[in-house]
């Protein structure tokens, strides 16, 4: 069966934080257009490739990438609070098959998920559990990482299995491009944070909003250039997105951690998602993309880009 993709930036911003007029309506006119490329190819199995930002995975035990067997959404930043519809079966099958190609895949039985996996499927379907899932989380906040090539390798294994299924399967890969947004980093975090990072001790209602609050006051700040954040890297967002769209994946397993935090922020990693994901469409075979969106968005703290993709020469459409 086909293969399709969709990779999306996404931000805690969204429903925040007000860009110029012609930015909102460019963002909501390249949604409008990945809704209809997903409603079109009208998938029976979503396969997400997302991070985390301390809400589910901490530093008490931090895999490089994780498959959920169960998930349910913390209901942060305002989205879907809600248990997603895993298929289950299929998440334990595809995380065999994953570690039987020598890849160290963990499983979770009881997956937390934020914004970063809860926005897209809210864009792209309207809700959380319209559609059957296998959520896959990709640490891209916690030093250290694993390389950029092992993320390639990852993504491949679970292609390898999607491409047998009798399901059309629509990968996503959520995340990046270039930000950095006010998240507390181990090296530099006074014990507060720490505790934080450290593991899951569920926040208050107060606690939750005072903390999204920074990050909303801090998207103000960096919006009118007065926010002690890295600036966004628009060069570098394209030039990755050059190499998705080009299908040379293998010139990327060189991105070093160190080189990409300094070029293009510390949350930057998060682009190991879309690297999973394209690797993954490319074990079916040659692809080519179908759309593809970039705005720099200060008012997001985010490089905000949108790419689809399908195997080429295969229709999609199920109609």
């Amino acid at each position: 069966m086909p293969v399709a993709l969709v990779c999306m930036s996404h931000s805690p911003l969204l429903r925040f934080a007000e860009p110029p007029a012609e930015v909102r309506a460019a963002v909501d006119d390249a949604f409008g257009r990945v809704r209809e490329f997903v409603a079109d190819y009208d998938p029976t199995l979503v396969v997400s490739f997302a991070p985390d930002h301390y809400n589910g995975f901490f530093y008490e035990l931090m895999p490089p990438f994780c498959v959920g067997y169960e998930a349910e959404s913390v209901g942060d930043y305002g989205t879907q609070l809600a248990t997603l519809d895993v298929a289950t079966d299929v998440a334990e099958r595809l995380a065999a098959h994953v570690m039987g190609h020598d890849i160290d895949m963990a499983i979770s039985r009881r997956m937390r998920v934020d914004h970063g996996a809860v926005q897209p499927l809210e864009v792209l379907f309207g809700g959380i559990t319209a559609k059957r899932v296998v959520p896959v989380f990709v640490n891209g906040v916690a030093r250290p990482f694993t390389s950029m090539r092992r993320i390639g390798q990852m993504g491949a294994a679970v292609g390898d299995f999607v491409r047998g299924l009798d399901e059309r399967v629509l990968v996503i890969g959520s995340g990046g491009l270039s930000h950095d947004p006010p998240v507390p980093q181990w090296a530099t975090a006074n014990p507060a944070q720490r505790e934080m990072l450290l593991s899951l001790t569920e926040p208050t209602n107060e606690a939750r909003r005072a903390r999204e609050q920074r990050v909303i006051d801090a998207a103000k700040r960096f919006a009118a250039g007065e926010a002690d954040i890295m600036d966004l890297n628009p060069s570098w967002d394209e030039a990755f997105m050059d190499l998705l769209a080009s299908g040379q994946l293998e010139k990327i397993d060189g991105y070093q951690p160190a080189e990409m935090a300094a070029e293009a922020g510390n949350s930057a990693h998060e682009v190991r998602t879309w690297v999973a994901a394209f690797n993954a469409l490319a074990a079916s075979g040659p692809y080519e993309v179908i759309d593809r969106f970039y705005r720099p968005i200060p008012e997001f703290i985010a490089g905000f880009g949108v790419m689809t993709a399908r195997v080429a020469g295969v229709e999609t459409c199920p109609r």
